[in-house]
């Protein structure tokens, strides 16, 4: 039985590609918030609360990006549900810590 092969040439989205890049570099400046504010004996700096609301507007940026990528006709969609998925979490991430801060977790 010979091999089968499949030619196409679709591409990955490179909105996609961004928005998964986005949601990485929110869940990294979320990541290093919070582990900056662990440092600093809870006390969360003026820059701190900055990276997180840049993250956010990134995760909000990324996630645009990402549905208009799945919009994208005849492409590979792997990096479109990835940087969803990430925005989604960067998000969550930013709920999370605005919830604890409010209801002193």
């Amino acid at each position: 039985m010979g091999r089968k092969y499949i030619f196409t040439n679709k591409k990955e989205s490179r909105k996609g590609i961004m928005s998964t890049v986005l949601g990485a570099v929110s869940l990294f400046s979320l990541f290093l918030a919070v582990y900056g504010t662990f440092q600093n004996q809870g006390e969360a700096l003026v820059k701190y609360g900055m990276g997180v609301l840049f993250a956010l507007l990134f995760a909000l940026t990324g996630i645009v990006l990402g549905i208009m990528s799945k919009m994208e006709e005849d492409k590979f969609y792997l990096f479109s549900y990835l940087g969803i998925l990430l925005n989604v979490l960067a998000i969550a991430g930013v709920g999370f810590i605005l919830y604890a801060g409010v209801y002193g977790l």
